[in-house]
């Protein structure tokens, strides 16, 4: 039995892959180009912009409101005194001033759960998005 000493096969190298990483560097390539085009026609608009030593925003985010819940219920909203009625107008006007008005709600440990479930469920209705209920961490001996 004679042996081969030759294949017949000819070797081909798959180009498909080659050809799609072309096509995609030059999309790339021309998205690129019109990046730098768009940044150019601002480069080129007569406006000479005022330069400061301290750029900071004009006007700060508020602190977050803190609600204490205490023991026998009565609730106070930055140190004052509110019930549920007032606590709901006053969250509602925050939330219209800065959207993303936060709140921290401390209960009392002896208070009942029902009354910091109030305050929670007020700041739902007023559409409070930022909740934080502050605890205090356990000391470890």
């Amino acid at each position: 039995m004679p042996l081969k000493t030759q294949r017949d096969d000819q070797i081909s190298i798959n180009m498909t892959p080659m050809i799609d990483i072309v096509f995609l560097l030059i999309i790339f390539f021309m998205v690129g180009t019109k990046f730098s085009e768009i940044n150019q026609a601002e480069r080129d608009i007569a406006l000479s912009v005022p330069e400061v030593s301290q750029a900071e925003a004009l006007v700060q985010a508020p602190q977050k409101k803190i609600i204490n819940v205490f023991q026998d219920g009565s609730l106070t909203l930055d140190a004052n005194p509110v019930d549920l009625g007032q606590l709901e107008s006053q969250l509602v006007s925050a939330k219209a001033e800065y959207p993303a008005t936060g709140v921290i709600v401390r209960g009392d440990s002896q208070s009942l759960y029902q009354h910091v479930a109030e305050v929670i469920a007020t700041c739902r209705v007023a559409k409070i998005n930022d909740l934080n209920i502050a605890v205090k961490p356990v000391e470890v001996r």
